[in-house]
């Protein structure tokens, strides 16, 4: 009964919306005045505290679950405080539920939920998108998770490359984003109303650029690593290149030839953990069934996955960068010992991204490199290679995973990979009736996330300067995503190698 009840919890949305959910639990609970609308006699002679008490356990464990994202659903806010003001009621007449009612009034409390009419607090405090901020005072601090409500500062570049900051909502849609740099700009109305109003454009350190819709909301999050927004008239936007730091590489030394691996990698678990931590379990569902509608909801798991492309290109600007031959080689025994520590760790997030990150093809090329590795670390990036593995749908990996206990930071591309499958393989609704088996197959991936997460991570991380300098490196990673750029960088260390 209670994988059904967490089955119905956690897949409700893909069947029915939360507003509406939530009436339907109104409706099954009678309360407040008798009369015409209230229950029927028989429910009066003792099968009244039963579903009351069945309507309360769906209330108590969606609101469990839910919690914070509940705070951006007002109508969903409204719909529980009515229903609690109606259970409130029965305080008296129930004494048996006197338990369900006191943990009910404690998360109604802690949820703090959101009514239509209220005022926002004044004042409310910016969060930093950890890309979207360099300084070292806003990357040390500990990642919380985000709400589309939640502010933060953006810089949206002109094409001349400069820039106006604005403090935007993270689910702001395009129209409100260049509503605020319009204002900025001090456009006049008549200008915006012609031909030369602005568009917003994605641009990409490779140079691809796209249009967003005015209607397309949540865009900060589903930034490329080194995306940038553009704000430019129909007229300027094939003039459009990217900003002159994307494309120019300054070879030379960074944190990652002085810092201890041990150090490193200790720091890319623990940061890796606080975003790990950050997403919703509801997220992965929305990602996967909502698509653009679930943007909103997701923006935590996209931060993540942004994190792990980053991660993965780290590897591979470190060593280009490198221009000594020794130095290179010694560097890449560096990175597959990190790789190692992280697998320690239980972090496979990393560990699989490092890999990821090795077996880039402008990496891989690195022939002189390679054989300048030390047999010993040669035998583990094979094994590590076998573990990456996707044959048999990653079968090594998954044997790896089945015999770790939490906590663990799986990696997230492939639990994506997983609900896709389910999702694409069945049909959510048969003949105008749920799909209960496909449900409770998302359901059970989705508490293997919980399952991980069981457990609080305990990594003793010193705050000495040498430490703190470290973990501003990790947490700030810059990095080049444009694989032309990779192999022009490749060939220029090893012109002959294959």
């Amino acid at each position: 009964a209670e994988s059904l009840l967490d089955d119905i919890v956690l897949t409700h949305s893909l069947f029915l919306p939360t507003e509406r959910f939530l009436q339907q639990l109104h409706q099954q609970y009678p309360g407040g005045q008798r009369g015409a609308r209230g229950p029927p006699p028989r429910w009066e002679e003792g099968a009244g505290l039963q579903r009351k008490r069945a309507v309360l356990a769906v209330l108590l464990h969606f609101l469990e679950t839910y919690k914070g994202l509940l705070q951006e659903e007002e109508s969903a806010g409204k719909v529980i405080k009515e229903l609690y003001l109606l259970i409130m009621k029965d305080t008296s007449l129930y004494h048996d539920l006197e338990d369900e009612i006191l943990k009910l009034h404690q998360l109604v409390e802690t949820v703090e939920l959101k009514v239509a009419d209220e005022t926002p607090p004044p004042n409310k405090q910016v969060k930093p998108l950890f890309r979207h901020f360099r300084r070292i005072d806003s990357c040390l601090q500990t990642r919380v998770a985000f709400r589309g409500s939640d502010e933060i500062f953006c810089r949206v570049y002109l094409p001349d490359h400069s820039y106006v900051t604005i403090r935007s909502r993270l689910s702001a849609s395009v129209q409100d984003i260049l509503a605020s740099v319009t204002e900025k700009l001090q456009y006049s109305e008549e200008q915006s109303a012609r031909e030369d109003a602005l568009i917003l454009v994605t641009m990409a350190s490779s140079g691809e650029k796209a249009v967003l819709q005015p209607s397309e909301e949540c865009v900060f999050t589903t930034l490329g690593i080194n995306s940038h927004l553009f704000a430019c008239t129909r007229d300027t936007f094939e003039s459009l290149v990217p900003l002159p730091e994307e494309i120019q590489v300054v070879p030379g030394d960074t944190e990652i030839h002085r810092a201890e691996p041990e150090d490193v990698a200790n720091h890319l678990t623990a940061f890796h953990w606080e975003l790990f931590r950050c997403i919703h379990e509801l997220e992965f569902v929305d990602y996967v069934f909502h698509g653009e509608r679930g943007r909103r909801e997701t923006a935590n798991l996209e931060l993540l996955l942004q994190r792990c492309s980053e991660v993965q290109h780290w590897v591979g600007t470190e060593l280009l960068l490198c221009e000594g031959l020794g130095k290179r080689a010694h560097l890449l025994k560096k990175l597959i010992k990190i790789a190692a520590i992280c697998k320690q760790n239980q972090d496979m997030l990393s560990f699989y991204a490092i890999i990821i990150g090795l077996n880039n093809a402008a990496v891989s090329r690195l022939r002189l490199t390679w054989e300048k590795l030390p047999g010993k670390f040669k035998n583990l990036f094979r094994k590590f290679e076998n573990l990456t593995d996707p044959c048999r749908n990653h079968k090594t990996y998954r044997e790896v995973l089945a015999k770790m206990k939490p906590p663990l930071i799986p990696f997230v591309p492939l639990i994506l990979k997983d609900l896709t499958f389910l999702h694409e393989g069945s049909k959510t609704l048969l003949d105008g009736l749920v799909n209960v088996e496909k449900l409770h197959c998302i359901a059970e991936k989705v508490r293997t996330v919980r399952k991980y997460r069981s457990r609080p991570l305990c990594l003793e991380l010193e705050a000495s300067p040498a430490q703190l300098q470290t973990k501003a490196y990790v947490r700030q990673l810059r990095v080049i995503d444009n694989q032309n750029l990779l192999f022009e960088l490749s060939y220029k260390l090893e012109p002959g190698s294959q």
